[in-house]
């Protein structure tokens, strides 16, 4: 049996967390793929900069919330549920995106190479990061 000792230690910590969040964004980009009306990795594929944008958006994004979830929380636990809640902000925000631009479709412009539309959902994706980041506690 391991000493408890063992899992408190810095080296096992920062492989704990840092295979978990990479388990959740794994599942946060499945999720994201779901929602948007176009093939994040298939675009990315052929070469579309305005999908790379939005999909590096949303992974720093990500990345960013359980960075500061790591950061503020003891636990494992704490860490985990506080990134989720903060990640589902972050879909709350695509969406919302989406519901704000009624002249245009994001999806669509994004999916038809629109770079300028990709890189303002990039800079969404990570400015909101922040503020989410931010405000989990």
């Amino acid at each position: 049996m391991l000493d408890s000792r063992f899992w408190q230690h810095p080296l096992v910590e920062t492989a704990g967390y840092f295979s978990v969040v990479v388990l959740c964004l794994v599942v946060s980009m499945v999720i994201f793929e779901l929602v948007t009306k176009y093939k994040n990795w298939e675009e990315i594929k052929k070469g579309n900069v305005a999908v790379s944008l939005a999909t590096g958006g949303k992974i720093l994004g990500i990345c960013n919330i359980f960075r500061y979830s790591i950061e503020r929380h003891s636990t494992l636990l704490e860490m985990l549920g506080w990134g989720l809640f903060g990640f589902t902000l972050l879909i709350f925000a695509y969406i919302l995106f989406e519901f704000l631009t009624p002249r245009f479709k994001v999806d669509e412009e994004i999916e038809n190479e629109n770079r300028s539309v990709g890189f303002i959902s990039f800079t969404i994706s990570v400015g909101l990061s922040f503020v989410i980041g931010a405000s989990i506690s």
